[in-house]
């Protein structure tokens, strides 16, 4: 028997039960308690829909982990990644390659000017580990400056830059500060307007890199829009503002656009809605919605340029992947040619979020809803005068409603994160905001 035709008796013949045994008792899971999973098996998958094993049917509101952009099993991609596979399925990194060469080109293109060089990762993590030292090398000092709303991924120097409790037992780096960014619901500044959270987290923002001594600090590294911390659209002025900080100083600014970018927002990169640029740029997640590992660091010129003579000392075996960067290319130009980008835009604008402003109104257990695109926050709380937030034993019976009316949500701490893929119909969307809406009405505390 061959391996596929073993493969498809094998799932022919499984049940739900039947895969989540087989994966409790083989598989380490990631951020859990082994003991305590309940991991949901999932057979297949088509544009927003998933289904297990069981036959039962998923709209997905969660992308996974952000990542499925595209949705699943688009058939361009995935030709893509065939075709790869029969040219050339893989490569090292130190050979020329014109997939990745490709890839390349087609990402420096939806960056801003002056950028026209990509270092490859296999991941958001170790993206934001090779845009740290290349900060370090270009500047020739060592800390960093980031927020403790943010998450930039689970390697050494990442978790470390990483804000949320995840950190904590992780923290084997060096160098890392960090600071509180603007959220004006939950504001760390008494601020009562945007306006205010804005200026009052930029004074803390330099306030703490002048504490630290302006020349050790060699970058800022924010992500655009923070995503799991809450998805907080920054109010107009920060980024702008953290840019000028940057200047004075002589600090460079990383922008992580892991999880915002690549049409999640309505833009190709989140930072086109705001005025700012840049000099390292870090990516994954919906360059390639995850159909293969890849992630990467858009370099400024002159930092690019800062190695021409001088060794990068980094490098990995799977940089520049030929499968990855295939299927990078197809995501690319089937986002252009099926203008899902701009599918997204309108859909947070016309079907999303007024829809999310309706639940609020409606639903005392909302206390704030926030986003744009296909990229937005549900904050649910106990009490909407003192905003606090619901805790785990609700949140958990509010996933399982989700769950069994036939919606995937992802949940992070008290949030419901509306997420789909960016190619979401306004019938999928509003079927899944219904979902949402009639387990929110069902809630009783």
């Amino acid at each position: 028997m061959t391996y596929t035709a073993a493969a498809d008796q094998f799932i022919a013949g499984s049940t739900n039960a039947e895969v989540s045994e087989a994966d409790r008792s083989r598989v380490f899971h990631s951020w859990s308690a082994q003991g305590a999973l309940n991991p949901l098996p999932i057979a297949g998958g088509s544009g927003c829909m998933l289904w297990d094993f069981d036959g039962k049917q998923y709209l997905d509101f969660s992308s996974q982990l952000v990542n499925v952009t595209i949705g699943y099993q688009h058939p361009k991609v995935v030709a893509a990644i065939q075709r790869q596979a029969d040219k050339l399925t893989t490569i090292a990194p130190a050979q020329a390659n014109e997939t990745r060469a490709h890839a390349a080109e087609l990402i420096t293109d939806l960056a801003p000017d002056g950028f026209n060089k990509v270092f490859f990762t296999n991941g958001g993590a170790d993206a934001i580990e090779n845009a740290i030292r290349m900060a370090r090398l270009f500047t020739g000092r060592d800390k960093i400056i980031s927020r403790y709303r943010s998450y930039h991924g689970n390697t050494g120097a990442a978790i470390v830059a990483t804000g949320d409790w995840r950190r904590i037992p992780n923290e084997y780096a060096r160098g890392h500060v960090h600071v509180f960014g603007p959220y004006l619901y939950r504001s760390e500044f008494w601020a009562t307007s945007e306006q205010e959270e804005c200026e009052r987290a930029l004074h803390h923002l330099e306030r703490v890199i002048q504490a630290e001594g302006p020349e050790s600090v060699a970058a800022i590294l924010l992500e655009t829009i923070p995503g799991t911390a809450g998805i907080m659209p920054p109010p107009p002025g920060y980024l702008s503002g953290a840019r000028q900080i940057a200047d004075r100083y002589g600090i460079l600014l990383i922008l992580d656009e892991v999880m915002a970018g690549f049409g999640r927002t309505g833009e190709w990169l989140a930072l086109d809605a705001y005025d700012v640029r840049p000099d390292l740029i870090t990516f994954a997640k919906g360059v390639n919605s995850g159909y293969v590992p890849l992630g990467g660091v858009i370099i400024s010129d002159p930092i690019a340029h800062h190695f021409d003579e001088r060794v990068f000392p980094g490098g990995l075996t799977y940089s520049g992947h030929p499968l990855a960067t295939a299927s990078a290319i197809a995501t690319i130009e089937a986002m252009r040619e099926e203008k899902i980008v701009e599918n997204a835009a309108q859909i947070g604008a016309e079907v999303i979020g007024p829809r999310l402003q309706e639940i609020a109104a409606q639903r005392e257990v909302v206390g704030e809803v926030r986003g744009k695109g296909v990229f937005w926050a549900i904050e649910l709380v106990a009490d909407r005068e003192t905003k606090e937030p619901l805790g785990a034993p609700e949140m958990g019976k509010i996933k399982a409603g989700l769950l069994e009316r036939g919606l995937l949500p992802f949940i992070s701490d008290n949030r419901i994160h509306v997420v789909p893929p960016a190619i979401i119909t306004a019938d999928e969307a509003n079927r899944g905001l219904d979902i949402i809406d009639e387990t929110l009405a069902a809630y009783r505390p």
